[in-house]
């Protein structure tokens, strides 16, 4: 009878030992993600508060210059001769654009703010997994023993 030529690799896989795998906790890694979830959803949420707030402001900058326009402009129309009317469209051409720049910064720290908080949220989170991952990888005093 003819030699098993399979022989080889039976012994070898009877002999074989599995590598041990350090003990994982999956326990961990859902809650792990499960705070990144969290901290992702509170960061949305500060997003969306923000976004309605700003709008709300600009909202209300928006209708303040157009009743300003609309009370600056009546009143030219009421009163007065072409070269009163042309002081008061300079007049007016001043303010407004003082009045529009002075709401752009407004909403633009607004927007900032925002972003800031935001940033706060995911930071804190990602400096929290970072120290969560610090107390679970093996030192080096356990990899020696």
């Amino acid at each position: 009878m003819a030699p098993n030529p399979y022989a080889d690799m039976m012994k070898f896989w009877s002999d074989y030992k599995t590598p041990q795998m350090p003990n994982f906790d999956f326990g961990n890694v859902m809650n792990t993600g499960r705070r990144n979830a969290e901290a992702v959803s509170a960061a949305s949420q500060s997003m969306v508060e923000s976004y309605q707030a700003i709008a709300r402001r600009q909202a209300e900058l928006a209708r303040r210059q157009v009743e300003q326009m609309l009370k600056s402009t009546k009143d030219m129309l009421v009163n007065g001769s072409p070269e009163i009317n042309t002081s008061k469209q300079i007049e007016l051409a001043k303010t407004m654009v003082e009045s529009s720049l002075n709401n752009l910064r407004e909403v633009s720290e607004l927007c900032t703010k925002s972003g800031f908080e935001v940033f706060d949220v995911l930071n804190k989170r990602a400096t929290e997994q970072l120290e969560e991952l610090g107390s679970v990888a093996p030192s080096k005093k356990k990899a020696a023993a």
